[in-house]
């Protein structure tokens, strides 16, 4: 699985990185998701958490890319 976190739509809330720590890094020096604007791999072992952080985004601005 490979997912796009959107550069504009991140407001930082850090729910991603809450419930998929593996997967969605913060940045230190800001709260944003490290990975904005990227297309990153999701481990397979780590789907289920990642498609719970993606859906505790209140901007939905990760989306899973069609592979």
């Amino acid at each position: 699985m490979k997912v796009h976190i959107d550069e504009i739509k991140c407001s930082g809330h850090g729910r991603c990185a809450k419930y998929a720590p593996e997967v969605f890094r913060l940045s230190d020096d800001d709260g944003y998701n490290a990975d904005r604007g990227q297309t990153i791999d999701v481990p397979a072992a780590e789907e289920k958490n990642a498609a719970i952080g993606i859906r505790s985004c209140p901007e939905r601005a990760i989306t899973v890319v069609a592979e």
